[in-house]
């Protein structure tokens, strides 16, 4: 934010439909279902997050900059390239009751399913305009979100793994190889379990070590069979922040995706590694989140003709998801929005954001 563009923009697709906030998580307090001791409230998951990112992107006149794209709903066939024929049955029986949990921490309303057929769609649309060259790049804020959904199971907020199927699409395409980079706080366990055994797809995910799922994106989990080695976790100590976050994409993330020469990358975005989130205790700011989205377009620009398509997942602070989205949005189109972060100096003056020996150390263990 506040930088100036010195190359020519790039075309960045964008889509924030309204449907998406209107998937609802019902009045559960934070990740627990009300009870006589829990009183009602919101979920963590909720549309507020979401929809101030949109309102600051229009207020500020940066829509201007971005090219909306039009979408349809994923389709049966779509959505069986990745999840199977129960997942699929099972998402829509609980919907059409009324809704319910529909997985671990993942509550859903009557309307879900089909809204979450939209976000899905959204991806696939944007894959497609992405390879069709009406686009260089694109931006799906869409929700609910998908990385921690699973081929046959709801999980994590997510019901189908929007970013995987993006990634399928890419392959359908053409794409001989398709790289994923997830900077979301929690492991990318769906995205990793669909392609663990594919050479053709690197699964790259930095995450706070062990917070969720638990037990899961340890450095020792490199993929199997033909796949091994081609899925990549970085689990870093909470408390991580710029440092830490530059160092692993320097030392790990980088050079992995130079080494692959990918033909088109997937960003699994989200923004619960931001110091104010409250799901999450790492430290990163809005200008990290730029810093990073650049570093990818480089590897982009070089190695897939700027093909790179980010998929909104977690982040949950209303007040500060709107500042991150947005410094990404300037990375992807290399234009400046005239906003000013002002969270910046309070984050800054957390300290601690210097990279650590411990963190050093588990930056190295995922080179192994």
């Amino acid at each position: 934010m506040g930088s100036t563009a010195t190359t020519a923009l790039r075309r960045t697709g964008w889509i924030a439909a309204e449907h998406f906030f209107w998937h609802h998580t019902q009045s559960w307090a934070g990740l627990h279902e009300p009870s006589l001791i829990i009183q009602p409230g919101t979920h963590f998951e909720n549309a507020e997050t979401k929809r101030r990112f949109k309102n600051l992107v229009e207020a500020s006149g940066f829509n201007e900059k971005l090219h909306s794209l039009a979408f349809d709903p994923a389709t049966d066939d779509s959505l069986l390239s990745v999840h199977t024929r129960a997942h699929i049955d099972n998402m829509h029986k609980i919907c059409a009751q009324g809704g319910g949990l529909a997985g671990d921490s993942t509550v859903v309303g009557r309307s879900s399913e089909e809204i979450a057929r939209l976000a899905a769609g959204a991806v696939l649309s944007a894959t497609n305009a992405i390879l069709d060259r009406h686009i260089d790049n694109a931006y799906i804020l869409c929700r609910p979100p998908g990385h921690h959904a699973e081929k046959d199971r709801a999980m994590g907020f997510c019901l189908y793994a929007n970013a995987a199927l993006g990634v399928k699409q890419a392959q359908k395409r053409g794409m001989k190889k398709v790289a994923t980079v997830d900077w979301d706080v929690h492991h990318g366990n769906g995205t990793e379990s669909i392609f663990y055994d594919d050479p053709n797809v690197l699964s790259i995910s930095l995450h706070q070590d062990n917070l969720y799922p638990p037990s899961s994106g340890a450095v020792v989990d490199r993929g199997k069979g033909d796949g091994e080695g081609s899925n990549i976790n970085i689990p870093l100590p909470p408390g991580s922040g710029s440092g830490a976050y530059r160092h692993a994409f320097e030392r790990v993330v980088l050079p992995a995706l130079r080494t692959f020469e990918p033909d088109m990358i997937f960003l699994p975005c989200g923004f619960d590694a931001c110091a104010l989130d409250p799901l999450g205790v790492m430290m990163l700011s809005s200008a990290d989140y730029a810093w990073m989205t650049r570093q990818i377009i480089e590897i982009a620009d070089k190695y897939c003709a700027g093909r790179v398509l980010v998929t909104h997942e977690g982040g949950y602070s209303e007040f500060y998801v709107p500042f991150c989205g947005l410094a990404v949005l300037e990375a992807l189109t290399g234009a400046d929005s005239g906003v000013e972060d002002p969270f910046a100096d309070h984050i800054a003056n957390y300290g601690g954001q210097d990279l650590k020996e411990q963190e050093r150390e588990a930056v190295a263990a995922a080179l192994h």
